[in-house]
């Protein structure tokens, strides 16, 4: 027998034998349900206790199935019954188990004409570490039985990965979502109308261009369409601008560069916000010394479209900067080379050889900015004033008085139409042109330094930006250490004492601060989080850029869905799908993790495309014609090439982990408060010095965890000359002599 497939199924049995077949309460870690009745409790029990002793009969079918691979033994993989079996035992085994947790929950029977055929049963609560294992079983049985069928070449790896993909997008992204878009069908009484649906979505609330012909606004739709792409295209050219000052000015100081350059990224949305506010604010301190030295009225002109504008700027550039830097490093510098030995100026291989290469990085920065404003929340209600946007509109429809789940789903629609209309628009844009510049061959280039027109202009744009950044970021730190921040600048320390006091006692340090809970947790969370983002993001990049399959497009587009729906959907949808049997994750550690998981993935994946794009695949091929297997070959090969991706996804995973806001007010609890929760607490009792000052401290950790990340994950390395020689051509520019 295959041992792939005998590992699986001694899988299965651990899970259907050993381990709790239910949910537990009090967390499997604990391991108290190994010292309450372990396994004949029907709490704690395994599968087969759960049969015996608690009259789950429906469970019986399982052994059936997982005893059904021995029927292999001894068959060579080419013959068509090895894989008939596999994916009889796979699908009908994960079939039969989906078909059981979905009709029989919390109070037996879930549809009424069952319990009319067949009477009354017992309950049964969510699937557990039993019920996850055999579900792995059965999964990777159908994958061992599609590759021998000799799909995708009949390579195991590859085909589990995306099987793998498929069931947890599936499962973590499309079950939720459309809990909370079937709602959008439904009327007031929760009945399917097209007619209240085709009304909903036609409003002018959503579409009117009032504003064209009038003073009042225009539809939410418009708002957030001008705005995401204003937004794309601005912090794209922004992050094209750091990364080519850090790639290709000389610049001595790009560790530093690039901390300041993701500091906004590693801040709550309103706490920039805010700073701006005091800033550029009716009475902040930029507005009243202009209105003082030129006698003018302080205006409100942040509240609205420039204050939303200026803030995700600040906000999502480092997006930008990170998916670019990666790009621009990966330019093969022997191709700029060669444009300049033909004679080519630096203006023109900038124009003609550089610029070209980097459209995925273009293409896929623009989609990830314009996506992240579209389902921005923070800053637009901060700072929106009377310009609505879809992801405010979404959260008040929530969570207003209206409460109105319908309306939510028709605006998701909305938003969701945007985004993958953005999606197509740049997949059309790269087309099918090649943008390969990593090879297999030797590199000793240098990238060639950028033409004085491009290169003062952008020295200008990223020194004033990063002024502007420090600015704000003074700002903020100086906020905690006053008494009331815009109001009482007295100095003080009470806030940072009341978040993070410390007491030493005879039995150790006693956290005494009201804000360690949440820190902590927060802290493990992301922990836990950072490294299973960037590992699955990179893994669906590799799917999705080295491997060719029927329903490719669709599984691109299960990817990015996460990140195109705002947080407050995903965390509404969240409560909807998982707080009932087969999965209950509410209230629990688990739901935060793959909340940012499938939320924050999409950033791996975008940053693995524009980087992985630029991999010959002549890299793969050698690799396997010299007998690796696929999983070592992107393990050994393609893994080290992608070391810009990868601390692109490693960072903004962890720090979105620790700021998110919008999807976390949903899915925290008192057990598992997060930092975000708490700070928004604050705020709400008007208490800003404590939250500036736990926004500093978080501010200090992440960037800390930014210069680890970068210390730990380094660079690409590649075999490059570090200094460019002194010599200079007729032609005005310098190259190097071989």
């Amino acid at each position: 027998m295959n041992r792939t497939v005998l590992l699986w199924m001694i899988i299965g049995w651990v899970g259907f034998m050993i381990l709790p077949w239910y949910v537990i309460e009090d967390g499997f870690w604990g391991l108290e349900w190994l010292l309450d009745g372990y396994p004949l409790d029907t709490d704690y029990g395994p599968a087969w206790a759960q049969i015996m002793e608690g009259g789950k009969f429906w469970l019986s079918p399982f052994p059936l199935f997982l005893l059904l691979p021995l029927a292999v033994w001894g068959r060579a993989k080419s013959d068509p019954l090895y894989s008939l079996i596999l994916l009889v035992s796979g699908t009908g085994g994960l079939g039969y188990l989906l078909l059981q947790a979905f009709t029989i929950g919390i109070a037996g029977w879930e549809f009424q004409v069952l319990e009319t055929w067949y009477g009354v049963i017992d309950r049964q609560y969510g699937v557990g570490y039993g019920g996850l294992l055999v579900s792995a079983s059965f999964l990777f049985m159908i994958t061992q039985g599609i590759a021998a069928r000799g799909v995708i070449n009949g390579d195991v790896f590859v085909v589990s990965s995306i099987g793998l993909i498929v069931a947890i997008v599936g499962m973590f992204i499309f079950f939720p979502v459309s809990r909370i878009m079937l709602s959008a069908l439904q009327n007031d009484e929760g009945l399917f109308s097209l007619l209240s649906f085709t009304t909903k979505i036609s409003h002018f609330k959503i579409w009117g261009l009032g504003c064209l012909t009038s003073n009042v606004g225009c539809g939410v739709a418009w708002n957030s369409l001008f705005l995401a792409i204003v937004v794309g295209v601005t912090t794209t050219a922004l992050g094209l601008v750091f990364a080519l000052v850090a790639t290709r000015s000389g610049f001595k100081h790009r560790k530093l560069l690039r901390a300041l350059t993701v500091l906004p990224i590693i801040t709550p949305p309103f706490v920039i916000g805010l700073s701006l506010i005091l800033l550029f604010g009716v009475s902040g301190v930029v507005t009243q010394f202009v209105a003082d030295l030129f006698g003018l009225v302080p205006g409100r002109w942040l509240y609205g479209m420039p204050g939303i504008l200026l803030a995700q700027l600040l906000a999502f550039t480092p997006i930008a900067f990170l998916v670019m830097i990666g790009v621009v490093e990966g330019i093969n510098p022997s191709v700029e080379e060669a444009a300049q030995t033909l004679r080519a100026n630096r203006w023109k291989t900038f124009t003609t050889i550089s610029l070209p290469l980097m459209r995925p990085g273009l293409a896929n920065a623009f989609l990830l900015g314009f996506i992240e404003s579209m389902a921005d929340f923070g800053n637009p209600l901060v700072l929106g004033g009377d310009y609505d946007v879809l992801s405010t509109e979404i959260f008040f429809a929530i969570v207003g008085a209206q409460n109105d789940q319908g309306q939510a789903g028709v605006l998701a629609l909305v938003l969701l139409g945007f985004t993958l209309s953005a999606f197509f628009i740049q997949r059309r844009w790269l087309g099918k042109k090649s943008y390969t510049t990593v090879t297999g061959k030797g590199d000793a280039g240098f990238h060639s330094i950028l033409p004085d027109r491009v290169k003062w202009p952008i020295y200008s744009v990223a020194a004033g930006w990063t002024v502007f950044t420090l600015v704000i970021y003074c700002m903020i730190m100086f906020g905690g250490f006053v008494e009331i921040w815009g109001l009482d600048h007295s100095l003080t320390f009470k806030h940072y004492i009341t978040a993070f006091s410390i007491e030493i006692t005879e039995d150790g340090f006693l956290w005494t601060g009201s804000a360690w809970n949440s820190f902590w947790t927060t802290i493990t969370i992301a922990t836990v989080a950072a490294p299973l983002t960037a590992g699955l993001g990179l893994l669906t990049a590799y799917i999705l850029v080295r491997q060719k399959f029927r329903g490719h497009d669709v599984f691109e587009f299960g990817t990015m869905l996460s990140f195109a729906i705002p947080g407050t959907v995903i965390g509404v949808s969240y409560i909807l799908a998982f707080n009932v049997p087969p999965i209950e994750l509410t209230g629990t550690a688990a739901i935060l993790v793959l909340c940012f998981i499938f939320r924050n993935m999409p950033v791996g994946v975008r940053a693995g495309v524009a980087a992985m794009s630029q991999l010959d695949k002549s890299l793969d091929e050698a690799s396997l014609t010299l007998g690796a297997t696929s999983f070592y070959t992107f393990r050994k090969i393609i893994l080290p090439l992608l070391r810009p991706a990868i601390l692109a996804a490693l960072v903004y995973s962890f720090v979105r982990a620790m700021t998110a806001i919008s999807a976390v007010i949903f899915l925290v609890s008192a057990e598992y408060n997060m930092a975000t929760s708490y700070i928004i607490g604050r705020v709400e009792n008007n208490d800003y010095g404590l939250a500036i000052a736990y926004c500093s401290i978080l501010i200090l950790v992440m960037l800390s965890a930014v210069l680890l990340f970068q210390f730990f994950v380094s660079d690409r390395k590649a075999t490059r000359r570090k200094t460019l020689p002194k010599t200079k051509t007729s032609t005005g520019f310098k190259e190097s002599i071989a």
